[in-house]
């Protein structure tokens, strides 16, 4: 997937992947995501934002997560 919505520039935000090159990085949207569950009020507060731009941050988080599998010790 390409990530045309996420910027990395190392003088906004101390180079912190942000949204469109506005002043909202990944993990600050991501934040958002989980304190308005209400998309449409989400909107409201934030309207430079889009559904677009929300999926491509969670998508962004998903990529930069590792797909590692722990195993776990049985307990005795």
């Amino acid at each position: 997937m390409t990530f045309d919505r996420i910027t990395i520039d190392p003088a906004k935000m101390n180079g912190q992947p942000c949204v469109r090159g506005l002043r909202l990085t990944v993990r600050r949207v991501l934040e958002l995501i989980a304190l308005y569950p209400d998309r449409a009020e989400l909107f409201r507060e934030f309207p430079e934002l889009s559904e677009d731009d929300l999926t491509q941050v969670l998508a962004y988080a998903r990529a930069q997560l590792p797909d590692h599998i722990a195993e776990l010790a049985e307990l005795p």
